[in-house]
């Protein structure tokens, strides 16, 4: 759980905070109007958090070539009997009238 301190707070006691952060191994949310605005963490905490950023990307990545390969597997496909071969959708955009 981490300790919550408004940010008027947060100014006078910004010394004791890096403190508890960093020795006492808490985290830090810094409140305006009861509501979360930012977070004071350790540097390994943030390490450990970008490490599983970069991770989750990367098999976002992994998930997005492997679909791009399923799908370039699939090659082309006729048409079936008595439809045309060619085919597209048209759009049409006009601006509304004034009044």
């Amino acid at each position: 759980m981490a300790y919550e301190i408004p940010v008027t707070q947060a100014r006078a006691e910004f010394a004791d905070l890096i403190n508890r952060v960093v020795y006492g191994e808490e985290r830090v949310v810094v409140t305006r109007h009861g509501k979360p605005l930012v977070a004071l963490v350790s540097a390994a905490d943030l390490e450990r958090l970008e490490s599983l950023k970069a991770e989750e990307a990367s098999e976002a990545a992994a998930v997005e070539e492997c679909v791009i390969a399923s799908v370039s597997a699939l090659g082309s496909v006729s048409s079936a009997p008595g439809e045309r071969a060619n085919f597209g959708i048209v759009a049409k955009h006009e601006p509304p009238e004034r009044r």
